[in-house]
């Protein structure tokens, strides 16, 4: 297998796996947590004596995930899995968060993309943490203030989704040295 060929294959299960992000993210926040919010949100722990809904999990991992779509793939890829993203994100939603889900998931994306493209080539695993973080602050601002007219999960949200940023950066820091060593650009 070629590197190239291996680059495509590693961008097209990036691009798989984020698809996945956003219908479970959607599931997850109506249907799994260790309480779920009449009206509201199930809930998970993402730190003592900070909950969460539940989906943050998984929106922490898209915006890491869309980094590697970009890197494998190219920006123009990126761009349409965002708007593929927040298409589906309108359809899979519960009805009464569509607006939230599709607001937020294209903001929150369309921001990390901006930040991560113009460090990407310089500060790989630099580039993947600064546009996540932005992204799930906007994120989560955005998702909570449409959905349910409040911030009071705002930092359970920004907690946990930075948890799961944080656990993607040692595959971020092994993918960068890995391309350095065989001698990659980053796409």
């Amino acid at each position: 297998m070629t590197i190239d060929q291996q680059r495509r294959i590693e961008g097209f299960v990036a691009l798989s796996l984020f698809a996945l992000t956003i219908p479970a993210a959607n599931w997850l926040i109506g249907n799994a947590g260790t309480v779920c919010v009449p009206n509201g949100p199930c809930l998970v722990p993402v730190w003592p004596g900070i909950a969460a809904p539940s989906g943050v999990l998984m929106i922490g991992l898209a915006l890491v995930l869309r980094d590697i779509v970009q890197r494998r793939l190219g920006a123009k890829v990126a761009l349409l899995a965002i708007l593929a993203g927040a298409a589906m994100s309108g359809f899979l939603a519960p009805p009464a968060i569509v607006i939230a889900s599709v607001a937020a998931f294209l903001l929150s994306e369309l921001a990390d993309f901006a930040v991560y493209t113009p460090l990407q080539k310089r500060r790989f695993v630099t580039a993947v943490m600064a546009s996540s973080v932005i992204g799930l602050v906007i994120d989560s601002v955005v998702f909570l203030w449409l959905a349910f007219g409040s911030l009071d999960y705002l930092s359970g949200q920004i907690i946990g989704k930075a948890w799961m940023v944080l656990l993607a950066l040692p595959l971020m820091h092994w993918l960068r040295r890995r391309d350095e060593r065989l001698g990659l650009v980053a796409a």
